[in-house]
C-alpha cells in the first residue's frame, strides 16, 4: 500500500522543483525549460507538475502536458504516479523520460490509455561539455527569419519521417508552423542550404541554464551517405556552446545507427537511456 500520496505541485514549491531538476539536467531537460519560463502555475505552464514526497522531501516529479514526464522517479514514485494518472483520461501524445520510469508507467498505465502507436525502448541520451575536434561546416548557420518558408518542409519531413506521423495532419500544421518560426526567432534553428533547398537542419528545441538540448536533426535523403552530418553537426554544436549554454545533448533511437556513429565522432558521451511511448 502506498504510503506517500502524490499531489499537485504549486509555486511556492517550484525552489524544491528547481533542485531536482538539477539532479538530471539532461532527462529532466523539457521539464526544466519550462519551469523557467512558466513555473508552476498550471494555468501558465501549459501542464502542470505532480510530486511525490514529503514537503519537507520532495523525491520525485513528473510534468504532465502535452508530455508525460516522470523526473528521478523511484519504483515506488512510479507505482504512485501511475495510480494517480490512470484515474484520469490520457490527454498526453507521449511519455517520455528515464527508460526505467517511462516503461515502469507504461505498464501500470497501458491497461488504461492503451494502445500505445510506438513504444521506443532503448535511446541513448547522450551529452558533451567540450568543443568537437573536427572542423565544422562553414555552410550551417542560424536560419533567418525570411527563410521559414524554405525551412518548413524539410522540418514536416523530418517530423513525419521521425515520428510516423505528419504535423499538417490535426490543424493543418498551424501550431507546428508557429513552433518552426519560434526557433527561428530565436537563434535556435540551424540548417545549410543549397539552392535554395534545405540539406541539413537541426534545432536547439530545449534550452536551459543547464544544457541546450538539440532536436530535429534531418539531412535531405538525398544528400544521405556524402558524410555532410559529422561536420554539419560540429557546426550546430560549436555555435551552442559557444552562445547558448555549457553543455549540449540530444537523444537517438539505438537502431539509428548512422546517427549514432555522427554523435560518437563529434564527442558525445552516453549519459543514461530515455524511452518513449508514442500515442
Amino acid at each position: 500500500m502506498l504510503t506517500v500520496p502524490v499531489r499537485q505541485l504549486g509555486e511556492s514549491e517550484r525552489r524544491a522543483v528547481e533542485r531536482l531538476l538539477d539532479l538530471d539536467p539532461y532527462a529532466g531537460a523539457q521539464v526544466a525549460e519550462r519551469v523557467a519560463a512558466r513555473g508552476l502555475a498550471w494555468w501558465r505552464a501549459e501542464g502542470r507538475i505532480l510530486g511525490y514526497g514529503s514537503r519537507r522531501n520532495l523525491e520525485s516529479i513528473c510534468w504532465l502536458g502535452g508530455n508525460l514526464t516522470p523526473v528521478l522517479a523511484s519504483e515506488s514514485a512510479v507505482a504512485a504516479f501511475a495510480e494517480q494518472l490512470s484515474t484520469e483520461e490520457r490527454l498526453c501524445s507521449s511519455i517520455v523520460g528515464r527508460a526505467d520510469a517511462v516503461l515502469g508507467l507504461w505498464d501500470r498505465l497501458s491497461a488504461h490509455w492503451g494502445p500505445a502507436r510506438d513504444v521506443r525502448p532503448n535511446q541513448p541520451l547522450l551529452a558533451t561539455e567540450a568543443l568537437p575536434t573536427v572542423a565544422p561546416d562553414p555552410e550551417v548557420r542560424r536560419v533567418r527569419g525570411g527563410e521559414v518558408d524554405r525551412l518548413f518542409p524539410a522540418a514536416v519531413a523530418m517530423y513525419t519521417e521521425e515520428v510516423g506521423v505528419s504535423p499538417l495532419a490535426e490543424d493543418g500544421g498551424r501550431a507546428y508552423r508557429r513552433r518552426v518560426s519560434d526557433l527561428v526567432r530565436a537563434g535556435r534553428a540551424y540548417a545549410r542550404f543549397v539552392d535554395g533547398k534545405v540539406v541539413f537542419k537541426a534545432e536547439l528545441a530545449v534550452v536551459t541554464r543547464r544544457t541546450a538540448q538539440v532536436q530535429g536533426v534531418w539531412v535531405a535523403p538525398e544528400w544521405r551517405g556524402r558524410g555532410i552530418a559529422t561536420a554539419a553537426m560540429a557546426a550546430v554544436m560549436r555555435d551552442a556552446l559557444e552562445r547558448v549554454a555549457p553543455s549540449v545533448s540530444l537523444y537517438v533511437n539505438d537502431f539509428n545507427l548512422p546517427a549514432r556513429r555522427v554523435y560518437e565522432r563529434c564527442g558525445f558521451r552516453p549519459v543514461g537511456t530515455l524511452a518513449t511511448v508514442l500515442f
